[in-house]
């Protein structure tokens, strides 16, 4: 296969960092028959393309399952978004809840998420919670075999798992969701590696955990390598593929199936673009292109939801330099901090989960033509800054940085905020700040001050659910070293503003982790067709097909939970084939 055929390993991983995707992504789709055998350059029994948490366990599965496997992976270094993410998987029913007897009940459990995912459609009267019987099939298969494929890794001895508890507090993660009568079980169901797990770091273990039995395992990893068309036999089953390495051809044939597994499209403007509302900026990797979109379309497939994305906001100031964000702004820290739109008025619970929070930029305004809260504004005083400076995005006190806008008073403020925008008018539609905005600002300041001594926010709940408190008491931490005290109100994420300056703001705009639309999978994982039947040997876990769980990010590690899940159902499937 080549110098570049490799093991899965920490070591390419961080041999290729800030690499980009090389080459563009030729969508078709060809038929072969059995005499083309001859021209086939690799043969395998099922090919994962991409080599994320997704991918990586397809072909753990299959290759258990005694399938001769091979990965293929288009950037110079394996591991995808998974790599740089938390390493969190959120999984019902899991090993640690059966050990405490706590009862997940199917019933209860798929509610929660219908009732999250899906609520326009959610009817807890039907037999499929008011969905179709495919979409409510591949929910149920989530809760069926996420824990069945977490014991696996576990059985296999690829990857060990503990309980995720909130660092440095020591308490198990509550759902981002806790509140939703629906939710019986609003804490427990996340879980992170044994080993090298913590805030940053848990991702790189993860893969490297699930690389590492991989290379025991010789199964191989062609790095560099873009796939360009699907392959189909004359009778319509996907028989392998082809694709660019080095920019030579190279057609790879997959006697039991192809299992995608490519991420997302955050990356891709066009498509972003097309089905997006709004993305800025993204924390998937580079590669996170949308490759499979075309190339399944091409095969034939039907589309699921193509808008569905796991949304963050990011600071704008860092997206409009470059796309590929370091961090989104997940839980905003502060206690003297509200968000407001361009009219200073406040739209959100600063302190819901980033995937829902997100969500508040996106409203129509059909009385102006406008959406109101396309970017929001984080305004917070010298306490909030002293207090809790250096967690992301508030920075480290008296270290001056070009996304941190600073006034003498609101006036000033608002004045450096709308020279602000005015530089980025081509690229926001130019949005700038309303008359009013100033008026307005220190209108909503005083409303939300008498919430802050009252220790109840009437307007948006803000601290009523145990995920704002006790997620802002990991993000919001007094510093060593700050001259603040404890916040001595009733409400621990509500302090009143100062009464005079200096005030500070960040902009912040829509974008995501990556995006979750694509091809639909029935509950085998399979990439369905137009008639709603599977197209044989095709397979899709991750990011690169419509979500599993709709919109809902269920709770920490609500991304990598379906993807260990499906890259199991899909490897299994596959091989069994």
């Amino acid at each position: 296969m080549g110098d570049k055929e490799t093991s899965l390993s920490r070591r390419g991983l961080l041999a290729g960092a800030g690499a980009v995707a090389a080459g563009s992504v030729v969508a078709s789709c060809s038929q072969s028959s059995e005499s083309d055998d001859e021209h086939w350059d690799e043969t395998c029994d099922v090919l994962c393309v991409g080599s994320g948490a997704a991918g990586a366990t397809a072909a753990i599965t299959a290759t258990a399952q005694g399938a001769e496997v091979l990965i293929l992976e288009k950037m110079p270094y394996p591991g995808g978004t998974t790599a740089k993410s938390g390493g969190v998987a959120w999984i019902f029913n899991n090993f640690l809840l059966k050990e405490k007897g706590i009862d997940d009940r199917k019933e209860d459990a798929l509610k929660y998420a219908v009732r999250y995912g899906y609520s326009r459609e959610y009817d807890p009267d039907s037999p499929t919670l008011g969905l179709d019987e495919t979409r409510f099939g591949v929910i149920e298969s989530f809760y069926d075999h996420g824990s069945e494929a977490v014991d696996f890794l576990r059985e296999t001895g690829a990857v060990q798992f503990k309980e995720f508890r909130l660092y440095q507090l020591d308490k198990p993660a509550p759902d981002y969701a806790d509140h939703l009568p629906e939710n019986k079980v609003p804490s427990g169901r996340c879980l992170e590696p044994a080993e090298g797990s913590g805030a940053t770091g848990g991702g790189g273990s993860l893969f490297g955990q699930l690389s590492d039995y991989l290379e025991a395992q010789g199964v191989p990893v062609m790095l560099d390598t873009q796939v360009t068309r699907i392959v189909k036999d004359t009778d319509g089953r996907v028989t392998g593929v082809e694709a660019l390495r080095d920019g030579e051809p190279l057609r790879i044939r997959a006697k039991r199936g192809v299992v995608f597994a490519t991420g997302g499209y955050s990356h891709n403007v066009e498509l972003c673009n097309l089905h997006q509302p709004s993305v800025y900026g993204s924390c998937a990797m580079p590669g996170s292109t949308g490759d499979f979109i075309p190339l399944a379309q091409e095969a034939g497939a039907k589309m699921g939801n193509l808008g569905y994305a796991w949304r963050s906001q990011v600071v704008m100031d860092e997206a409009v330099n470059s796309r590929a964000v370091g961090l989104g702004a997940f839980v905003l820290p502060g206690d003297s901090m509200i968000l407001v739109n361009k009219y200073g008025k406040r739209v959100v619970n600063e302190k819901r989960d980033y995937n829902d929070r997100t969500q508040a930029h996106f409203p129509y305004d059909p009385a102006h033509e406008e959406y109101p809260n396309h970017l929001l504004f984080m305004v917070f005083d010298a306490r909030s800054l002293d207090a809790f400076g250096g967690a992301f995005p508030l920075p480290t006190p008296y270290i001056g940085q070009s996304h941190v806008l600073k006034g003498a008073n609101v006036d000033e403020l608002a004045r450096k905020i709308d020279a602000q925008l005015a530089q980025w008018s081509g690229k926001t539609g130019g949005v700038k700040l309303a008359e009013d905005f100033t008026a307005n600002l220190g209108d909503t300041i005083s409303r939300y001050n008498a919430f802050a001594e009252a220790g109840v926010d009437a307007d948006f709940g803000r601290g009523k659910y145990r995920y704002d408190r006790e997620w802002h008491k990991l993000f919001s931490a007094r510093r060593e070293g700050t001259e603040q005290p404890e916040n001595p109100y009733p409400n621990i994420t509500m302090h009143p503003f100062a009464s005079e300056g200096p005030y500070f703001a960040i902009v912040l705009a829509p974008g995501t982790l990556d995006t979750a639309g694509g091809p639909q999978i029935n509950a085998d994982a399979q990439i369905l067709g137009p008639d709603n039947e599977p197209i044989p040997g095709l397979y899709g876990a991750g990011n690169c097909i419509a979500s599993p769980t709709g919109q809902a990010y269920l709770g920490a590690g609500g991304t990598i939970g379906p993807a260990l899940a499906f890259g199991y159902v899909a490897g299994k499937h596959a091989a069994e084939s």
